[in-house]
């Protein structure tokens, strides 16, 4: 079993293994790269986040500055957008799905580790070999959710599709569709319902209109 297997098995890994120091450092780099573009370098901008992902959807749009920590553990769907500092630690598969919106400074970290301390400074790997070793958990975010400014999800976590998740949250577990959660630890506020169409707030609808 190669150490990105162990990351997708959910098991103890060595995050300093060669292999996968040898992906890190590849989107490290890209990211920094990416980062120091002009918004208006799209031709660019789009070549290196193809180069980051490896696949995406159409229609990504990505503010930047960017840090993917692996890159290619990270699936993107259609008609994404991400505003500044967007930080995903995608040790472990991250999805996201289509339709999604993330305000500034969104964080995305799946990498765990343990809570003794000598434990996180080395165990023995698989080899017997003292290693700082760690694990991971996946990250599901559906469609048509919204994470806005400042927003932390963690390991393990799945968003469910038409969800809001407000400023500042910590998000330690599941949130179910078509919900607005907030806090820290994040927590489900209510169900997400038609009273909340923009069509029963006239004053901020102004001369726009809904698409029915």
């Amino acid at each position: 079993m190669t150490e990105e297997e162990r990351i997708f098995n959910g098991i103890l890994f060595s995050p300093g293994h060669p292999d996968l120091k040898a992906i890190k450092l590849r989107s490290h780099n890209l990211s920094s790269q990416y980062s120091r573009t002009f918004e208006d370098q799209t031709e660019e901008r789009e070549a290196l986040l193809m180069q980051i992902l490896g696949r995406k959807g159409e229609r990504c749009f990505i503010q930047g500055p960017i840090f993917f920590h692996y890159g290619v553990h990270t699936e993107i769907g259609n008609h994404f957008f991400a505003n500044y500092n967007l930080t995903v630690q995608d040790d472990a598969k991250v999805t996201i799905g289509d339709h999604v919106s993330f305000g500034p400074n969104v964080t995305i970290v799946t990498p765990i580790h343990p809570f003794i301390a000598s434990e996180r400074r080395q165990m023995l790997d698989q080899n017997g070999e003292p290693k700082s070793l760690c694990y991971a958990k996946p990250v599901t975010i559906g469609n048509d959710v919204w994470i806005s400014a400042n927003v932390t999800v963690c390991g393990g976590v799945t968003i469910g599709d038409g969800c809001v998740i407000g400023a500042g949250s910590v998000v330690t577990q599941d949130i179910p569709e078509g919900s607005f959660a907030a806090g820290v630890p994040c927590r489900v506020i209510r169900p997400i319902t038609e009273s909340d169409s923009m069509r029963y707030k006239p004053e901020i609808l102004a001369d726009c209109s809904i698409i029915e």
